[in-house]
């Protein structure tokens, strides 16, 4: 059965670029708008990986992380950031609130699938 990926960013020209990416290589995608979108989809659905970016509306990617952590199907679940953000500081937040890997966009595809791969196989 494919893995299930849930994409979280506020731009839908990146989310349709992840969704191609991760689509053309077998992997299952549901999409959400912003944190508090991808928080609710969690709640409703098990995803094997989370794909997030940092700066949205409603709710930001460390927060929802710091959310999906607290929730007990999502304690070893890879939380991977996706975002424009790329200072220490900024990654070791990632770190300190449960992220499992950081990537920088513009992303490369073939770096993505990667990085997934490692990740959930």
């Amino acid at each position: 059965m494919a893995k299930t990926i849930l994409a979280v960013d506020d731009s839908a020209s990146i989310r349709q670029m992840v969704t191609f990416t991760l689509k053309s290589s077998g992997y299952e995608v549901v999409e959400a708008v912003d944190g508090m979108d991808g928080l609710e989809k969690a709640k409703a659905k098990g995803f094997n990986l989370i794909l997030t970016d940092q700066n949205m509306p409603r709710m930001d990617g460390l927060t929802l992380i710091k959310s999906l952590r607290a929730m007990p199907q999502y304690k070893t679940v890879p939380i991977l950031m996706l975002t424009t953000e790329s200072s220490d500081a900024m990654k070791q937040q990632g770190r300190a609130a449960g992220a499992t890997g950081w990537l920088v966009k513009p992303f490369d595809p073939q770096k993505l699938i990667e990085v997934v791969k490692k990740v959930i196989g």
